[in-house]
C-alpha cells in the first residue's frame, strides 16, 4: 500500500515536536567537521521537505528526493519564490542524479522502510555510487532496541487540522514493525475525510548496518546515541551514521 498520501497533508502538523533545527545543526557541524560547508547534498527521503529547507539555509545546495508526490507536493508549496531546492520524485532503492554530490542525508528513519536486507545494500551502492571521492554519508535508523519497547500499543492524537490513530505491532521473529494509521483530515466544510494506510518498517541493528555499509563499499567512521555527541549504546533508539565514499 502506498504510504504518506492523506497523511502527508498534516504530516508536519503531527510532527512538529520532532527537533528538525537540532537535527540540522547537528548534521551541519559532522559536515564541517569532515571539510563540508557547501556544495551539492542530497537529502534522501526528504519528505515536506523541512531539513531540507534548514540545510540550504546553512548554505547548502540542496536537492530531495522522495518517493511521495505528495510529500514532495507539501514540500514545494512551503518553498518561497527565491528557493533553489530541486525535488525529484524518486524511490530511494532506485534514485538517480546527474552527477555526484558532496554528501547525502537521510533522516527519519527512511532507512527502515528498506525491509528487505539486499535492497538496503542497493541503497548503500547507490549512494556510494553518488558520492564524490571521500564524500560523506549521514543517516539515522531506529533501532530494534526500540521496536522492541514499543512492542504491540496504540497511539492517538486529536488536533482542529485533523486526528490519528496509531496501532503497532512487532513481529519479534521477522524483525518488522508494522504500523496502521487510521488519519481524519479536517475539510473547509468542517467534515473529516478519513485515509487509512499501514507502513511497514525493518529492525536493524547496528551491526548489520555495518556490515551492509562495508558490503556497498562505504567506510563506516562513527555511531551516535541519536542526534548526541556521545556514542551509540545498547539502549540507543535512533542512532545516527555517519560513513564515508570509500572507492566506485
Amino acid at each position: 500500500m502506498e504510504t504518506y498520501t492523506g497523511f502527508a497533508e498534516v504530516y508536519d502538523l503531527f510532527m512538529e515536536e520532532t527537533p528538525y533545527e537540532q537535527w540540522a545543526a547537528f548534521i551541519k557541524e559532522k559536515l564541517e567537521a569532515q571539510g563540508i560547508d557547501s556544495g551539492l547534498v542530497l537529502d534522501l527521503g526528504c519528505g515536506t521537505g523541512r531539513l531540507t529547507r534548514l540545510l540550504a539555509g546553512y548554505g547548502y545546495n540542496m536537492i530531495g528526493a522522495d518517493q511521495s508526490e505528495e510529500m514532495l507536493g507539501a514540500a514545494k508549496q512551503q518553498d518561497d519564490d527565491s528557493s533553489e531546492i530541486m525535488y525529484l520524485h524518486q524511490d530511494m532503492r532506485q534514485f538517480e542524479l546527474y552527477g555526484t554530490v558532496r554528501a547525502i542525508v537521510s533522516s527519519c528513519d527512511c532507512v527502515n522502510y528498506i525491509t528487505e536486507e539486499e535492497e538496503l545494500l542497493q541503497v548503500f551502492r547507490l549512494v556510494n555510487n553518488y558520492l564524490d571521492p571521500a564524500g560523506i554519508f549521514f543517516f539515522d535508523f531506529n533501532t530494534k532496541y526500540k521496536y522492541e519497547q514499543i512492542g504491540d500499543c496504540t497511539f492517538a492524537e486529536n488536533q482542529d487540522k485533523g486526528s490519528y490513530i496509531w496501532e503497532n505491532y512487532y513481529e519479534e521473529e521477522e524483525g518488522i514493525n508494522e504500523y496502521d494509521l487510521t488519519l481524519f483530515v479536517r475539510r473547509e466544510s468542517g467534515l473529516y475525510e478519513k485515509y487509512e494506510e499501514t507502513h511497514f518498517q525493518k529492525a536493524y541493528t547496528l551491526e548489520d548496518i555495518k556490515r551492509l555499509l562495508k558490503q556497498a563499499g562505504l567506510e563506516f567512521i562513527t555511531a551516535y546515541d541519536g542526534y548526541e555527541n556521545q556514542p551509540a549504546n545498547e539502549t540507543s533508539e535512533r542512532i545516527c551514521i555517519m560513513a564515508r565514499e570509500h572507492g566506485k
